[in-house]
C-alpha cells in the first residue's frame, strides 16, 4: 500500500491551520486546476466528524467521483478522512497538527490502495503516487499561504478566531 508523508511548517495559529485543512471551500481553491467540485454531503464551509463530501473532478482526462468521510476528529490536533466510495480500493488520510516552538507543524499521512492487481501497483509506482503527492503539496502550499496572510478570512469566519 503506497504511503505519502508530508510535513509543512506554518507560522499561524493552530486552530486556523486545522480549520483551513478541513475547509471545503479552500479544498476547491487548491484543486481548481482539476475543476473539482463538491456535489453532495458537506459542499461548503467546514466538514466535521461523521460528515461526508462527494467530489467530482477530472484526473488523467477521466471524470470521477469520490466520497470521503471524517472518521476521527479532535480539533485542533488531528482528523482523519477515509474514502467511502470511489475509484480507489481505499484511502486513509490522517491530518495532524502540532505547535512546536511557536510554529504549526502540519503532517499528512496519506495511504491508499488501488484495484487491478499488478496493473494497479504498476500505475501507482509509475504515475499515481507522484500525482497524489503533487496534489497534496499544492493543497498544503495553499493552506500555508492562506494561514500566514489575511487570506484565511476569505474562507473562515473571522469572529471565531478573535
Amino acid at each position: 500500500m503506497p504511503k505519502i508523508e508530508l510535513i509543512t511548517k506554518i507560522n499561524a495559529p493552530v486552530a486556523i491551520c486545522f480549520d483551513l485543512a478541513r475547509s471545503i471551500d479552500l479544498h476547491r481553491i487548491s484543486t481548481s486546476h482539476t475543476s473539482e467540485e463538491a456535489i453532495s454531503g458537506v459542499t461548503s464551509g467546514l466538514i466535521g466528524l461523521n460528515e461526508y463530501v462527494t467530489w467530482r473532478a477530472t484526473h488523467f482526462g477521466i471524470r470521477q467521483t469520490l466520497s470521503s468521510k471524517i472518521t476521527s476528529f479532535d480539533r485542533p490536533y488531528y482528523f482523519v478522512d477515509e474514502q467511502i466510495q470511489g475509484a480507489f480500493k481505499s484511502i486513509h488520510h490522517l491530518h495532524k497538527f502540532e505547535k512546536i516552538n511557536g510554529v504549526v507543524v502540519m503532517t499528512d499521512y496519506f495511504e491508499f490502495s488501488t484495484p487491478y492487481g499488478i496493473f494497479g501497483r504498476l500505475f501507482n509506482a509509475l504515475i499515481l503516487t507522484s500525482h497524489l503527492r503533487k496534489l497534496l503539496l499544492k493543497r498544503n502550499e495553499i493552506i500555508k499561504q492562506y494561514a500566514e496572510t489575511d487570506q484565511w478570512k476569505l474562507v473562515l469566519n473571522e469572529q471565531e478566531y478573535a
